[in-house]
């Protein structure tokens, strides 16, 4: 069986490679390459793109989140261990995100202190 992350890691690969593959049909296969054997440099609208993205999924695990939450509390629901998977997987996806910011932050200004 797959590491879980490995598999996470090939689904979103695979979304971006047919990303591209839309994008190259309309840009003249323009596009750097996402293969994970042969990387090349991402440029700034991918890395805008797949933060954009991530702020995205974020968003939805958090609303997901609060509707189940909701749910619980009114009583419409009392599938509690489904409210609390939802919970921790926004808690988590937060986590991710705050230290994927501190860590872009951190290298700008690493970066902006360099000597010239």
């Amino acid at each position: 069986m797959a590491n879980p992350i490995e598999a996470n890691i090939d689904s979103v690969l695979a979304q971006m490679r047919q990303m591209r593959a839309q994008a190259g049909s309309q840009l003249g296969n323009s596009i750097p390459s996402l293969d994970r054997a042969n990387p090349s440099g991402p440029n700034e609208s991918e890395f805008t793109s797949v933060l954009g993205e991530a702020l995205n999924k974020v968003n939805e695990l958090q609303m997901d989140s609060g509707a189940r939450t909701n749910a619980y509390v009114s009583g419409e629901s009392t599938d509690l261990v489904g409210t609390m998977i939802a919970s921790q997987k926004a808690s988590l996806g937060f986590q991710a995100l705050v230290a994927t910011r501190n860590r872009v932050v951190s290298a700008y200004q690493d970066i902006m202190n360099m000597p010239i």
